[in-house]
């Protein structure tokens, strides 16, 4: 089974990872190196091989374990969707990911995760918990907590195609994580295609933009 933990930024996704599990899959480290969005083309094949890495990273560690853990969804397609929902980025970077991430799934190098995590926690609380955590500078922050709502609509659509895919809270660091199992086809395109026809597009207005 492979499990992603997943929220906003201050969540708490990190420290939940590192208590329940001796290895996990990492969240992605900037390098300075990233795109700058100028080739969207470009942008989209960088972050789809970067999150192919951490998926193929979390199917060894499940291959060897039976049971991987990801700090944060490694399909990430959700990232730019939820930007260009709050108008931080164009819809084309989105499009052009989602392209991308299609063929990797029908490639079988990129897939959804079994079971999903959710640390719904208020924009209050994610402000409580980075003043509490002075060792992560955390500078995109308050653009973070402007993401909290649609991927909170992201995971809901994800839920409602695949339901007991999605668990709204991050157990206690003490609680057994609640039974699941693989799913089949988690790398079929086809379902990458009805979780995107599942999103609140109405909502976003953006339904020219598919």
């Amino acid at each position: 089974m492979i499990v992603a933990v997943e929220g906003p930024s201050a969540a708490g996704k990190t420290s939940w990872c590192r208590a329940h599990a001796a290895r996990f899959v990492h969240e992605y480290v900037p390098t300075g190196a990233e795109p700058d969005g100028s080739d969207p083309a470009a942008q989209a094949g960088y972050w789809v091989s970067v999150n192919s890495g951490r998926w193929a990273e979390a199917v060894e560690l499940e291959r060897r374990t039976g049971q991987a853990v990801c700090d944060s969804d490694p399909l990430k397609l959700h990232y730019s969707w939820c930007l260009a929902t709050i108008g931080a980025a164009p819809w084309d970077r989105f499009q052009h990911e989602l392209q991308r991430c299609r063929t990797a799934f029908a490639a079988g190098s990129l897939g959804l995760a079994d079971l999903v995590l959710v640390s719904t926690a208020s924009d209050e609380q994610l402000r409580r918990q980075k003043a509490a955590d002075p060792s992560r500078r955390r500078r995109s922050f308050d653009l973070h907590v402007r993401l909290r709502e649609p991927l909170l609509a992201w995971c809901a659509s994800l839920e409602a195609l695949s339901p007991g895919r999605v668990l709204w809270t991050l157990p206690e660091h003490n609680a057994v994580l609640p039974a699941a199992r693989p799913r089949a086809l988690r790398t079929d395109p086809t379902l990458l295609d009805a979780l995107v026809d599942q999103l609140p597009w109405a909502v976003t207005g953006s339904l020219e933009a598919r």
